[in-house]
């Protein structure tokens, strides 16, 4: 199991995971403490039509700033995951495209030994954008059978409807993982576990994220120091689920977001203290 943040150029952390004074670089610092993070600076990546990649010095960096045993799970750019351009009816040209993958995935060859696992971040498809549940698998299924994909790969899903035993068969037959999200509209990921346990690869990512973004962030004022959203009795029910998905051999990655309870590094601090309780029992 792996467990870090999602991000992590905060300034507000100084004192719980930077130095509070002097010069540093976060990202160094950063894996000084965790062992994994997520990286979503390359997701935003369809502009004015086109498809920004990583710039290789950047990957650079992150390999360099890094040790060997380090991993990170990265999303892919959204070019790829977006039917339409932002806020538009405009076919999005880049939608599951083999050759944006492969060009994707040689920007980012210099840190390929570092990735746990690559995130196809879906938005919410309604029935304009994807007809079922069907058509986005024959659709995924015709891009992975198009791509020569050297590392593991998962998918996080906003509808759902789509959340059923078709779906994960699908996922589980073409050893692709699930990304469980707690937050947005999506139903506890406790429940889609318990009802599809049987299903799952022996990877996952749970990614904690909240259901009230702007109202957290309108009470943090950009000071993610404090547990704002106390959680505890979720994250009760989130970590009996870790232990399960232990009990199963299941490589974990496990991303903690400010806005899930206003503090990613303490709400870490609470999961590993309740895991480490059970270690020594």
């Amino acid at each position: 199991m792996r467990i870090g943040t999602c991000s992590w150029k905060y300034k507000s952390w100084q004192g719980l995971v930077y130095p509070e004074f002097g010069e540093f670089n976060y990202l160094e610092e950063y894996s000084k403490r965790y062992n994994t993070v997520e990286v979503d600076r390359w997701f935003w990546s369809l502009h004015n039509a086109k498809a920004h990649l990583p710039k290789p010095s950047v990957v650079q960096e992150y390999n360099e700033l890094t040790p060997d045993n380090f991993r990170f799970t990265i999303k892919v750019p959204n070019s790829l995951t977006l039917t339409n351009a932002y806020k538009s009816s405009t076919a999005n040209q880049y939608f599951l495209s083999p050759d944006l993958m492969h060009a994707f995935l040689y920007s980012i060859n210099p840190l390929l030994k570092k990735v746990g696992l690559l995130m196809f971040q879906f938005e919410y498809l309604n029935k304009q954008k994807m007809n079922s549940l069907t058509e986005f698998i024959d659709k995924f299924s015709q891009f992975i059978s198009l791509i020569d994909n050297p590392v593991p790969i998962g998918i996080e899903i906003r509808n759902p409807n789509y959340l059923t035993k078709e779906y994960f068969s699908f996922l589980k037959e073409n050893n692709i993982s699930h990304v469980f999200l707690q937050g947005y509209y999506m139903p506890k990921i406790t429940d889609v576990f318990k009802k599809f346990e049987d299903l799952f690869t022996d990877k996952s990512v749970i990614r904690l994220h909240g259901y009230d973004r702007k109202g957290i962030e309108k009470e943090a004022k950009k000071q993610w120091n404090k547990i704002l959203r106390n959680k505890d009795n979720e994250l009760s029910e989130i970590i009996r689920m870790i232990k399960l998905l232990n009990n199963k051999k299941t490589d974990i990655y496990i991303n903690v977001n400010n806005h899930y309870e206003g503090s990613a590094p303490l709400t870490i601090d609470k999961i590993n203290l309740e895991l480490s309780k059970t270690r020594s029992e």
